[in-house]
């Protein structure tokens, strides 16, 4: 008989190609049975395979797949699931016009049980060519990802038993330090850059104990950290703005619509984790309900 996961995994395959959908989202653990399927198949289909931060791939299975890592922390189906997304297009892996078959399950039950269908141009409808490319211009894949990741390790676990809320506000630097102001002196100031890079990992802990200070991180697009503790004083006005958010949001969407910047905010009363640009929202990752 065969294991849920091989019926699972088969199941996706076949409905990939009935809908005519380019991609396979694996978001459960299904190495094993991914690596039984015949090897037209592993071919024929773009597999991305979300896996743990810092998990390495075998490489039987590093030639058919791509990855996507999510931070090691409690995450909701839907919220695992939209980080892949996110960091699939801000990395080029994803497109506006591609649609997906994601493959889903919870860890703990040790198989998958769900397949969605996602049309990633309608999931995400501020997406158009103009956002892609100016997403990706305005900061480095790999500081996208590292700093979303810092914003979700907060979001879960705050700081020494505290929630806390801040706002990572990245790229465009010189114009966001022309629109904010220091309220504290600059704990950055004076080191080299390759100390104060966000993807230093000596850095981490660092930037979680300034994450509880008032005032928003602002780093350059290749990483370098330039302030803490920034005043952002651009604040938008929209009617279409998303109701239930606060100041802080207000702040972080409203440097996005004035600069070329991208920004990720960690909600201290919810631990929701929210990426805004161009003055609208792009992605919300809920908190999963303790």
């Amino acid at each position: 008989m065969k294991s849920v996961n091989r019926v699972m995994i088969e199941s996706a395959v076949k409905m990939a190609r009935d809908v005519k959908a380019g991609i396979v989202l694996l978001c459960a653990d299904v190495k094993k049975e991914f690596a039984e399927l015949p090897e037209d198949v592993k071919k024929s289909i773009h597999f991305i395979l979300v896996t743990q931060e810092n998990e390495n791939l075998p490489e039987m299975l590093a030639k058919y797949v791509r990855k996507l890592d999510v931070p090691n922390v409690n995450l909701t189906r839907m919220g695992k699931i939209k980080i892949a997304i996110a960091k699939g297009i801000v990395s080029g892996l994803l497109k506006k016009n591609d649609k997906i078959i994601c493959l889903s399950g919870v860890p703990k039950f040790g198989y998958a049980d769900s397949i969605f269908f996602i049309d990633v141009g309608k999931e995400f409808e501020i997406l158009t060519y103009d956002f892609i490319s100016d997403i990706v211009e305005a900061v480095e894949p790999e500081v996208f990802n590292a700093v979303l990741n810092i914003a979700c390790e907060l979001a879960a676990q705050g700081r020494e038993s505290r929630k806390v809320g801040t706002i990572f506000v990245l790229g465009d630097d010189e114009k966001v330090m022309q629109l904010s102001r220091q309220m504290i002196m600059n704990p950055f100031q004076g080191y080299p850059e390759d100390d104060r890079n966000i993807l230093n990992p000596d850095l981490e802990e660092t930037i979680k104990e300034y994450s509880s200070i008032d005032g928003a991180f602002v780093i350059r697009s290749n990483g370098v950290i330039i302030t803490a503790g920034r005043h952002l004083s651009a604040a938008l006005e929209s009617k279409d703005f998303p109701s239930g958010l606060g100041s802080r949001h207000i702040a972080a969407a409203g440097i996005t619509n004035l600069t070329k910047a991208v920004t990720i905010v960690v909600s201290q009363s919810t631990g929701d984790v929210t990426v805004f640009k161009n003055g609208r929202l792009f992605v919300t990752i809920e908190k999963p309900v303790e």
